[in-house]
C-alpha cells in the first residue's frame, strides 16, 4: 500500500512549528509495513491545498492522509481545499454536529453551536464524518478512485488518536503478518566513502522492501577519527527468514569494518 502525507498549515513552512506530526505518521506506518511514498506540506492556502490534493491523487495512493485545518478559524481551509480538488461543496453536516455535541458534553463543556464551531462540522459533500476521541473537529474520510483520504486534526493528541483507530487497522489488513528486526553499529575509524561500496553490492543483492541499510555520518572523534552509525533493517512477513536475513548481512558488515580498520563500539 503506497500512503502520502500532505500537512497543511503556514507555521510549519515559517520555522515556528516542528512537523512532529509528520515524523509520527513515518515511524507508524513504517512499522507496520506500509510504504510513505511521499510528504508534502503546504501553507494555509485554499489554492495550494486543492493542488497539493489533485497531485497526490493523480499518483493513485491507496491512501492519503492530511494533518491540520480542521479547526474554527478563519485560516482553517482543508475540508474546503479537499473538496475543491474533488469537484465538490461543503456542507454542515448533521452527523459531524452530532459528533461535536459529543465532543463538548463529554469533556462537560458548556458551548453554543455558534457559526465558527458549525465550521469544524461543515464537510466535502458525500464524506464521512468521524468522531474525534480528543478534541472537538471531527476527522473525515473520502473516496476518489481507489484512494482513500482521511483528512485529520492537526493537535499531534488528536491526529494520534483517530490515526490510530482508523487508519492503522487498514494499513495493517492490507500488509499482512509483517516483522521489523534492526541493528545499528557505532563505527569508529572508516567513513562512509570507504564502506559505501560493500554495502551497494548488499542492497542490491535484495529487495528494497527486504532491507534497508543506511549510514549517518557521526563527525570526528579527536577532530580526527571519523565516526559513523551504521544503520541495518530487515523486513519481511516471516520472523525467521527476517532474523536469517539481518544476522547474515550483520556479519557481513562487521567483517568489512575490521577488514577496513574500523572499530565497533558497544
Amino acid at each position: 500500500m503506497m500512503i502520502e502525507l500532505l500537512c497543511v498549515g503556514s507555521e510549519l513552512l515559517s520555522g515556528i512549528t516542528l512537523n512532529t506530526n509528520a515524523h509520527w505518521l513515518a515511524c507508524q506506518i513504517a512499522g507496520a509495513g506500509g510504504n510513505l511514498s511521499r510528504v508534502t506540506v503546504v501553507r494555509d492556502d485554499l489554492h495550494e491545498i486543492s493542488s497539493a490534493v489533485k497531485e497526490s491523487l493523480a499518483r493513485k495512493p491507496g491512501i492519503l492522509i492530511t494533518t491540520g485545518g480542521l479547526g474554527s478559524t478563519y485560516d482553517d481551509m482543508t475540508l474546503e481545499g479537499v473538496a475543491k480538488a474533488l469537484g465538490k461543496k461543503v456542507a454542515l453536516d448533521k452527523q459531524a454536529v452530532e459528533m461535536l455535541k459529543e465532543s463538548y458534553e463529554r469533556r462537560s463543556l458548556k458551548y453554543e453551536l455558534t457559526e465558527a464551531r458549525l465550521k469544524m462540522a461543515t464537510i466535502p459533500e458525500g464524506s464521512t464524518p468521524i468522531q474525534n476521541p480528543v478534541g472537538s473537529a471531527p476527522a473525515i474520510m473520502e473516496k476518489s478512485g481507489r484512494t482513500k483520504i482521511f483528512c485529520l486534526p492537526g493537535v499531534p493528541k488528536e491526529m494520534q488518536a483517530i490515526f490510530e483507530q482508523n487508519i492503522m487497522p487498514l494499513i495493517k489488513k492490507d500488509v499482512g503478518a509483517f516483522v521489523v528486526q534492526e541493528v545499528n553499529y557505532e563505527v569508529r575509524g572508516i567513513t562512509e566513502a570507504m564502506i559505501a561500496p560493500e554495502l551497494v553490492k548488499i542492497v542490491e543483492s535484495h529487495s528494497r522492501q527486504a532491507v534497508y541499510l543506511k549510514t549517518h555520518p557521526r563527525g570526528y572523534l579527536r577532530k580526527k577519527i571519523p565516526r559513523i552509525r551504521i544503520q541495518l533493517i530487515s523486513r519481511g512477513s516471516d520472523e525467521r527468514e527476517v532474523k536469517k536475513r539481518l544476522d547474515s548481512i550483520a556479519k557481513t558488515i562487521e567483517k568489512e569494518v575490521a577488514r577496513l580498520g574500523g572499530k565497533i563500539c558497544e
